[in-house]
């Protein structure tokens, strides 16, 4: 009998370093550390760490899943690159899986996913059915709202709500708020399984609004001939 598809994946898209691998439907091991920057110096001594672990090597890796957003900028970029490269070598497909879907596996659909977007916003996207945003395009249909004001569809939807201020939104959808979903990496790690026989484009950043960073002041330097 073959043994069971290992997959490992991996998220840093918010303040955290998440990982987890996973044997069939088996996790095997998963872990999240909290950090706000360091992602790019942690992130492959944690993949490192799983697997050992698990007792497990790169070559034994049947696919890897990646978080491509939303979320912080930079972060995204680090564990997209780092799904790429990974594949590349290794000659393994890698599977793009949004926050979004990430964190509702499991739950009941329809179901309306909020991620902090800071500056007092945030990302409501609404699935409705399992693999929805697979098809639509990941990431459409997410919309950057004022939680305490929900847009024409959303308001009074009687959708339930999971994730970032849950309580609040799920108050004017007229929903119930739900509790945590599952842990990012684990999330991710599920969906590629299901995913991985199926064709796809490499993973790629799901960039929602243009990077925080400002373009520098000062003139670019004169290059002379």
């Amino acid at each position: 009998m073959p043994p069971e598809p290992l997959i490992l994946a991996f998220d840093t898209s918010a303040a955290h370093c998440a990982a987890a691998l996973l044997s069939g439907d088996r996790l095997l091991v998963s872990r999240q550390e909290d950090m706000e920057k360091g992602q790019a110096e942690r992130l492959m001594p944690l993949l490192e760490e799983l697997l050992a672990e698990a007792q497990a090597g790169w070559r034994d890796l049947s696919a890897l899943g990646v978080g491509v957003g939303p979320g912080n900028f930079t972060g995204i970029r680090i564990a997209v690159a780092a799904a790429r490269g990974l594949a590349l070598s290794l000659g393994l497909p890698a599977i793009g899986v949004s926050r979004f879907e990430a964190l509702a596996v499991g739950t009941r659909r329809p179901v309306l996913v909020s991620l902090d977007a800071r500056r007092d916003h945030v990302w409501l996207c609404p699935l409705r059915t399992e693999g929805e945003l697979l098809s639509q395009g990941i990431g459409e249909g997410a919309v950057l709202v004022d939680p305490n004001c929900l847009p024409e569809g959303l308001a009074e939807s009687q959708l339930p709500v999971l994730g970032h201020r849950a309580v609040e939104i799920a108050h004017l959808t007229g929903g119930t708020a739900l509790g945590p979903g599952m842990p990012v990496a684990e999330g991710v790690a599920r969906l590629a399984a299901e995913r991985r026989h199926r064709p796809s484009p490499p993973p790629a950043p799901l960039y929602l609004r243009p990077a925080d960073a400002a373009p520098p002041a000062d003139p670019p330097p004169l290059i002379l001939p």
